[in-house]
């Protein structure tokens, strides 16, 4: 099959959950033997633009004749099958929906946000979960600023939003939502539901010999607020509260703009290192010496990445009791939940992972297990290639008589028809 993928790729400084998804999709499908030409554009290259240009990019977020025509060509040239979209803002657009369009080739489309509804991506404002604009308004977005905390930054973001909500509904053959839950805040973007895919993200299977499990916590992420870092220290500093004589450890990997913060706090805790980001070789270390992976999240995950990053090394993901956790932790099983924007709950688990280390090396055990049923590149490379065959042999948008049928890939569960 040939396939282009389209992907506005974020800033290198910091690092993208999403990028690594589209690089690793990528790879599964030309090692399997698909033709798959990248489309992209690189917010890093923003800043070397002329300033007249940068001015602007606002307009240009909303509709960009240029990558019209260039993605037209492209998709003419490589004699393309399918095209499959990841984000298109800021430099590419909607108007790559309108290219595959002219160029009659059918869009799959990945949403890995809330961005078709939310102005700032997250469905997260005032440090907890927002869903003023989760009926498809956008007024409260303007009124709250709610891109880079600005009404005029925010202005162009929600007119892209409304000027291309009826190209998204309807020239996309299958969109891919990366978790139920995800699914459901996204109800009020009126998607055709008979379109609609779930489709898990996936990481490949760690390489190199195992470490010795340690009695340590890691977190890996985003060093910012809906990341949830603050709550990880209250928590942590609940967990030493109770239990003064603790052996356990807890390395913080990563950066952002609470490093300074985090670091000063780690800085007077000896049970604490904070070791800023480490290379994909030194997280596999990292993980393969832990007892449990924390990601304490404040907003609603769309996917928890890391978590899966976690099980398929063996470790047991704690994680708040919202977003999409529920469906990829079974509580007690291959990972823990805590009460959301708990710290108290958050130190309960802290505490049982201190006092029973072959518990939790049980949870990782079955963890592992969960990865390979669920999250491998062999299950994700099959649920792929259906949705791409479902594309193929539905490329227009849905005709007013279609039945609305709900249609997803989940693990294990195939389309009907399929195997």
């Amino acid at each position: 099959m040939r396939i282009v993928v389209v992907h506005g790729r974020y800033r290198s400084a910091a690092p993208s959950g999403e990028n690594r998804v589209v690089d690793q999709e990528t790879s599964l499908l030309r090692e399997a033997g698909h033709e798959v030409e990248a489309f992209e554009r690189r917010s890093d290259d923003i800043g070397g633009w002329p300033v007249a240009r940068q001015a602007m990019l606002p307009l240009l977020s909303v509709r960009n004749a240029a990558v019209r025509a260039e993605l037209v060509e492209r998709i003419r040239a490589t004699r393309a099958d399918v095209v499959h979209v990841h984000n298109t803002f800021p430099l590419l657009s909607a108007s790559v929906l309108l290219a595959c369009r002219d160029a009659g080739v059918p869009v799959v489309a990945t949403v890995h946000n809330y961005k078709l509804l939310c102005a700032s991506g997250d469905f997260y404002r005032a440090g907890r979960p927002c869903h003023e604009c989760a009926d498809g308004q956008v007024a409260p977005g303007l009124r709250h600023g709610c891109y880079r905390g600005s009404r005029a930054a925010t202005l162009p973001v929600a007119a892209g939003l409304l000027v291309n909500r009826r190209a998204w509904q309807q020239l996309v053959a299958a969109y891919v939502l990366i978790s139920s839950s995800q699914r459901t805040l996204l109800r009020g973007l009126g998607l055709p539901p008979d379109r609609v895919f779930v489709k898990p993200n996936f990481v490949r299977a760690p390489s190199g010999p195992r470490q010795p499990r340690e009695h340590l916590v890691v977190h890996l992420g985003r060093l910012d607020e809906a990341k949830g870092i603050r709550l990880l220290m209250q928590g942590w500093e609940r967990h030493l509260a109770a239990r003064p004589g603790s052996r356990l450890r807890l390395v913080v990997a990563g950066s952002g703009p609470l490093e300074p913060e985090v670091r000063a706090w780690g800085a007077s805790r000896p049970s604490v290192s904070v070791v800023g980001n480490l290379d994909p070789g030194a997280v596999a270390a990292l993980l393969d010496r832990a007892l449990v992976a924390v990601v304490p999240s404040a907003w609603e995950e769309v996917f928890g990445l890391v978590a899966i990053e976690a099980m398929a090394h063996g470790v047991a993901p704690v994680a708040p009791a919202r977003g999409s956790f529920p469906e990829l932790v079974r509580d007690g099983w291959d990972g823990a939940l805590f009460a959301p924007g708990s710290a108290d709950d958050l130190a309960r688990v802290l505490a049982g992972v201190d006092r029973a280390p072959e518990h939790y090396l049980a949870l990782g055990a079955r963890a592992r297990t969960t990865w390979a049923r669920r999250f491998s590149p062999e299950r994700n490379l099959t649920q792929l290639l259906t949705i791409y065959r479902f594309a193929l042999d539905h490329p227009a948008g849905r005709q007013p008589d279609a039945p609305l049928v709900h249609t997803q890939v989940e693990p294990g569960t195939p389309l009907a028809g399929e195997g």
